[in-house]
C-alpha cells in the first residue's frame, strides 16, 4: 500500500493526462495519442497506462469513502 501511496502523483499525472486526451478528442476531433504514437499496439499501451493510473485510485476512495458510513445522522431542524 505504501508503493501505490508514494505513486500517487505518477497515477494522478496518468489520470490527468487520459482526461486531457479524451477533451481534446471531443473538442476538436484529434487524437493525441495517435498523432504521437500512432495507431495499434503503441496506442494500447498509452490506454491502458492512463487506464492503470485510475484503477490505482480506486482504494483511496474506497478509504475515502468508508467514514462517510460511520458518520452519526445530523440531529433537529
Amino acid at each position: 500500500m505504501e508503493l501505490i501511496r508514494r505513486l500517487e502523483p505518477l497515477w494522478l499525472a496518468l489520470v490527468m493526462l487520459g482526461g486531457i486526451t479524451w477533451a481534446v478528442v471531443a473538442l476538436f476531433d484529434t487524437n493525441i495519442v495517435t498523432e504521437v504514437v500512432g495507431d495499434g499496439t503503441p496506442a494500447d499501451v498509452v490506454y491502458v497506462l492512463f487506464g492503470l493510473g485510475a484503477l490505482m485510485f480506486v482504494p483511496r476512495l474506497v478509504e475515502d469513502l468508508r467514514p462517510l458510513a460511520h458518520r452519526s445522522h445530523p440531529h433537529g431542524a
